[in-house]
């Protein structure tokens, strides 16, 4: 229970007790999981203060910045969260291709804090997790470790990141800002995106000492419940606003690659409420959905090899592979003048939409591509919104991009022509060869292949891995966001935290 994050009540009243002391010392206030799903409901003295706080700063108060309705500027919120509709120059299908910006985020411009917070906040306010005692070790494949360090600082915990060494140079570069100390509490395992196994060993090493705990996103449900949550609603704002503009539009699919499994868990919501599709993505060098794969890609931020615990492998309806040589080279043509040109004067692409793909990472552009083949496998037409979400944004991947020049482009650079080869090969000509629209054979297989990797390796109950196959247990899940939310507010209220003294980080 602990390991997964799913306790309900105070588990341990002296460790508690510790964590109210030291947040009222800090003056912390923690908003519920149901404030950062409608912002609107933020107190408004705490709206004031946020006026004068920095969203890249660890202040307390940028908590309540950690949802998706921060504006471009991060510090303004805004009813409906920032997105854009692709239009069929740009993806060549019907159905309009709705994605919505997750670099509005504070402190890491990626969506991945939100995860953290919702995985931290939950042992916090039920007494697992000891701010005295205990380290935060975030395991993940860049945006989670740097949200689960900006969560742990804020918070006053000591947070250490756990990243293989082939990440991009952003990420720890930001990591060598946040860190308390950059060469103890970076850990860097062998290989690249595709690596997560040589993650989880080294996890289990460090858990044999009690004063670390793992937030392992892959199974901490609480990433699980954040996304079903808020991002879930963040998503529905943006569904509605299409449709003012596009009367009669239907949600017909949702689009995410699979990663930590947290983020597709808004297609849950979406489905519930709307009957949408999910469509599941994931690397085609190492594809375990599909292929049983194995292999290194850099489309990062996905993670591969494996199915996560928190993975609803049987609500799924389409699994698609994407390369990331599509990823890498459209990085190229998104974010280079030459490639901007050719989209506006040679494809038509609005002026506006090409300025937009500067909020897209390469998970972002492997959740477009993806997109695009989910509109042609199940034959999707212009009143069918397929809803993605752009992970991060370009400005995480300019060390990928001079690497991608080089690598597809050293001879001859990347002039108009190779812009032309690039939207041709990697937008026009997308096939389906690698999307399969997925029968209950297909989703049991898929559950399946999470054995080997949670119970014989990491040795979880074999009835627990099972209870997962049925989904009465995810419904039943649902039930933890409003008692956490409780424990939340009786935990702010003991600590007595307001905004008067938020404004020091």
């Amino acid at each position: 229970m602990t390991q997964l994050g799913l306790e309900r009540t105070i588990t341990n009243r002296e460790t508690y007790d510790r964590t109210v002391e030291r947040f009222r010392a800090d003056n912390i206030l923690l908003p519920t999981l149901a404030q950062l799903a409608d912002p609107s409901t933020i107190p408004s003295e705490v709206e004031a203060a946020l006026a004068d706080v920095d969203p890249d700063t660890p202040n307390s108060l940028n908590l309540f910045r950690v949802h998706w309705h921060n504006d471009e500027d991060r510090k303004t919120r805004v009813d409906v969260p920032n997105y854009v509709v692709l239009p069929k120059s740009l993806t060549g299908v019907d159905a309009p291709i709705l994605v919505a910006y997750g670099n509005r985020f504070p402190m890491i411009h990626a969506h991945k804090v939100l995860a953290a917070y919702g995985c931290l906040v939950p042992r916090l306010v039920t007494g697992q997790f000891d701010t005295k005692k205990h380290r935060a070790f975030w395991p993940s494949t860049g945006n989670y470790c740097r949200g689960g360090v900006a969560i742990s600082r804020i918070l006053d915990c000591h947070g250490v990141a756990i990243l293989p060494e082939g990440m991009s140079q952003e990420r720890f570069n930001w990591l060598d800002e946040w860190t308390t100390d950059p060469a103890t509490d970076i850990i860097r395992t062998f290989g690249v995106e595709s690596n997560v196994k040589e993650i989880y060993d080294e996890c289990n090493e460090l858990a044999k000492d009690p004063k670390n705990v793992i937030f392992n996103q892959f199974c901490e449900f609480g990433n699980h419940l954040v996304h079903y949550s808020v991002t879930g609603k963040a998503l529905e704002h943006v569904f509605e606003d299409a449709q003012q503009a596009h009367p009669g539009l239907k949600a017909a699919a949702f689009v995410s690659a699979t990663g930590s499994a947290g983020t597709i868990a808004a297609g849950d919501a979406f489905k519930d409420k709307y009957g949408t599709r999910i469509c599941a993505v994931e690397a085609l060098e190492c594809a375990t959905m599909l292929y049983n794969g194995y292999g290194e890609h850099n489309i990062q931020g996905i993670g591969d090899k494996h199915i996560p615990y928190v993975f609803n492998a049987m609500n799924m309806d389409v699994a698609v592979a994407i390369s990331d040589t599509a990823t890498d080279s459209l990085n190229v043509l998104f974010n280079t003048e030459v490639g901007r040109q050719h989209l506006i004067e040679e494809r038509g692409v609005p002026a506006d939409v090409v300025a937009a793909l500067a909020n897209f990472g390469l998970s972002s552009i492997c959740n477009v591509l993806a997109a695009i083949q989910t509109a042609k496998v199940l034959g999707l037409g212009p009143d069918d919104a397929i809803l993605t979400v752009a992970t991060d944004g370009a400005a995480m991947y300019d060390t990928e991009l001079t690497k991608a020049t080089a690598k597809f482009f050293g001879d001859t650079g990347f002039g108009a022509e190779q812009a032309q080869r690039v939207f041709e090969e990697r937008l026009v000509d997308i096939s389906t060869e690698h999307a399969l629209v997925l029968s209950d054979i297909d989703r049991t297989r898929i559950f399946n292949l999470g054995y080997y990797t949670w119970v014989e390796q990491q040795g979880v109950d074999i009835a627990d891995f099972e209870a997962r196959r049925d989904q009465s247990f995810w419904r039943n899940l649902r039930e933890l966001l409003p008692i956490w939310d409780g424990l939340i507010e009786d935990f702010n209220a003991a600590t007595g935290a307001s905004v008067s003294a938020s404004a020091d980080a």
